[in-house]
């Protein structure tokens, strides 16, 4: 039987269709010299792309329980 790849599980969630989710990356330092319409944006989740999400879903065999 296949474990779960943990540091998969940490960084993604999985969306009610199936879809993984990711969070935006740039918001841990520098922060002052990004606009606010930029910090603004990467507040926001994102899906990961298809032809990513085929190889990191193969990490989670039994989803993220």
């Amino acid at each position: 039987m296949q474990k779960t790849k943990k540091s998969i599980a940490k960084r993604f969630k999985i969306s009610g269709s199936g879809k993984l989710i990711r969070r935006s990356p740039g918001q841990r330092h520098l922060m002052a010299t990004k606009s606010s319409k930029q910090k603004r944006r990467n507040t926001r989740d994102k899906l990961v792309s298809p032809g990513h999400a085929a190889a990191l879903m193969r990490g989670l065999p039994h989803g993220l329980s």
